[in-house]
């Protein structure tokens, strides 16, 4: 049975994570705590021989991965597109609120990208990977919601926020579909969702 492994990483921190500001599509750069998460990232990293690694094209993630294929010794194999962040339309830059509030409506924002339209774009990007790279060892950095909806949707369980440029491994089986290994670097128990 082929196996492809996956380290899922989200970007290092930004000043509107700091902020707690709603990024989505927007192309906000990391800031000096993010790139210090990037390059500590690598540590937990060097362990595994990567075959690729692929990037969103945002800023912040195509810059953690570039400090990371540099401690790694490796170069960044490419962006994906369909890696962005989830857009949340005229929600980006926001904070909690009244403002923010108001655009809310079932499943999400006024004007943004639905949760399932992430999940599915999300996953069939990484599924794409898989069929690229089959067997292989490839390394992702992208966006928190983007890789929280797609690994739910992956695993048949809803998961939560997942942390700035921490591990997520997930392992997707030819046949039987994804395993979740490891979860904002910890290790945890994943049925196969086929």
């Amino acid at each position: 049975m082929t196996l492809t492994t996956f380290a899922l990483i989200r970007h290092g921190q930004t000043d509107w994570n700091a902020q707690r500001r709603l990024q989505g599509a927007t192309d906000i750069p990391l800031n000096d705590v993010g790139r210090g998460q990037a390059r500590d990232a690598v540590d937990h990293l060097s362990g595994y021989e990567w075959d690729a690694i692929v990037s969103s094209p945002l800023s912040r993630a195509a810059e953690t991965a570039n400090l990371i294929a540099d401690g790694l010794g490796l170069g960044v194999t490419r962006r994906a597109p369909e890696l962005t962040e989830r857009s949340f339309g005229p929600a980006e830059g926001l904070q909690a609120g009244p403002e923010l509030e108001a655009l809310r409506i079932p499943g999400g924002y006024r004007g943004a990208e639905s949760e399932d339209e992430a999940a599915a774009r999300g996953l069939g990007a990484l599924e794409a990977l898989a069929e690229e790279f089959p067997g292989g060892r490839v390394l992702v950095v992208a966006h928190g919601t983007l890789l929280r909806v797609s690994l739910s949707r992956a695993i048949g369980r809803t998961l939560h926020g997942i942390d700035n440029a921490v591990l997520n491994l997930a392992h997707h089986h030819a046949v039987d579909g994804w395993e979740l290994e490891y979860f904002n670097g910890e290790r945890v128990v994943a049925a196969v969702q086929g």
